[in-house]
């Protein structure tokens, strides 16, 4: 089964300290130190944006171009930094990270639940085999799963009591994979360690300690199968057998990998700067490598129905596939029009949904999911400087941009 990434741990992660930066304006582009040149290139501007020229395909665009009213909108205590994994739609609810963690009714937008204390604000939420693992608010130390349709406690564990807050990065149908500080006598921490809790009994599976110098912020991490991949700001990618904890392999990247990547059957595909490129799992060795033109970098990627989206600084999209790294098409929609580029994708039936960071020209964008061309934006005009960020329960698409959830029908 093909998976795509969405777990980032670490609230004070460079990327997300980039995301609120200046004031809270400035977001982060994937690439180091073009952070100001690539919004620039991305923006266009203010007022440059026309209204999209309407695609309509089956009935479901409107004639005009102009984006659906949302079905509800509802005030949240959201507390988000532009992570793909802080807004989940799961079990006919939809919950973003925050304090206290809400569950509302996908359908009508009504509280289902809401639990004080559940979640560190901005901390993944990761969903595994019907439960939700979360980072505990209680920052006791421990890691908890919960029932997201009910909200009642399923399962809980601890590493140990000479380790610090353990984070969960990923999980699979066996464990919840955790990097958590390794205390020293003094309360400080020089080093940290990676974990694999049971998720039947909550007992640890295997620990391992990372090299000294690693951070347990910043990981960007999934699980394919026998291997557990993970990224970091020193520059390292990562693969370790998820049965022993034993790294099988280990490589630094051209450039830093500041948001999520992609696992696809035997594949590992990074975005790194200009180049978009796939490792092997079993053993490092790249497989293949687009690039994208000169002084544009790739954006995070997206896998979705064995179809890989991504955009890049250009405002072009790409659909790649993901075996091969073959165009299955390539769309300047979004420099026509002047929009921004998206960083999160989630699709429902013909239409690909694309979410930005805050712009005027961005918001959330719905594409037609066969050639990338530009259906309609929706934009809240609320000017919150939070990044924007979508899920879908396959019926409808939910938008959070700060503490603000619109359904909007898919």
């Amino acid at each position: 089964m093909s998976k795509g990434l969405g777990t980032t741990v670490g609230r004070s992660s460079r990327r997300r300290v980039l995301r609120l930066a200046g004031g809270g304006i400035t977001m982060a582009a994937l690439g180091a130190g073009l952070t100001g040149c690539e919004d620039e290139l991305a923006t266009g501007g203010e007022d440059s944006t026309p209204p999209p020229s309407a695609s309509p395909e089956d009935g479901k665009a409107p004639e005009d171009g102009k984006a659906p009213e949302p079905l509800w909108t509802k005030s949240t205590s959201a507390q988000t930094y532009g992570d793909n994994d802080e807004l989940v739609a799961v079990d006919g609810v939809v919950i973003a990270s925050g304090d206290p963690l809400t569950a509302f009714d996908s359908a009508t937008g009504e509280e289902r639940w809401s639990l004080p204390g559940g979640a560190v604000p901005g901390a993944p939420l990761l969903l595994g085999d019907g439960t939700l693992y979360l980072e505990s608010g209680k920052y006791d130390g421990s890691v908890a799963g919960y029932v997201p349709g009910s909200g009642k406690e399923a399962w809980r564990s601890r590493l140990g009591k000479e380790y610090r807050q353990p984070r969960p990065v990923a999980v699979d149908a066996e464990q919840v994979y955790v990097i958590a500080e390794i205390l020293e006598a003094d309360g400080s921490s020089r080093t940290n360690v990676i974990a694999a809790l049971n998720s039947g009994t909550g007992k640890v599976a295997w620990k391992e300690q990372r090299d000294l110098g690693t951070q347990q912020n910043g990981v960007h991490a999934a699980v394919q199968g026998r291997y557990l991949v993970y990224t970091d700001f020193k520059n390292n990618l990562t693969v370790r057998d998820t049965a022993t904890g034993k790294q099988v392999w280990t490589q630094k990247t051209t450039k830093t990998s500041y948001g999520p990547f992609v696992v696809h059957q035997d594949l590992v595909i990074v975005p790194q700067g200009q180049r978009l490129q796939a490792f092997a799992l079993s053993d490092g060795s790249e497989k293949w490598s687009v690039r994208a033109e000169e002084f544009t970098t790739f954006r995070e990627p997206t896998l979705l129905e064995d179809v890989l989206y991504i955009a890049d600084s250009g405002r072009t999209l790409w659909a790649v596939e993901p075996g091969t790294g073959k165009k299955v098409w390539q769309s300047t929609a979004l420099k026509d029009a002047g929009g921004q580029v998206p960083r999160q994708f989630v699709k429902v039936g013909g239409t690909l949904y694309g979410a930005t960071d805050l712009d005027k020209q961005g918001g959330v964008h719905a594409f037609d999911a066969k050639a990338g061309g530009l259906r309609w934006t929706f934009n809240d005009k609320s000017g919150d400087y939070h990044a924007w960020l979508v899920a879908t329960d396959g019926k409808r698409v939910f938008a959070l941009h700060g503490k603000k959830l619109h359904a909007l029908p898919a």
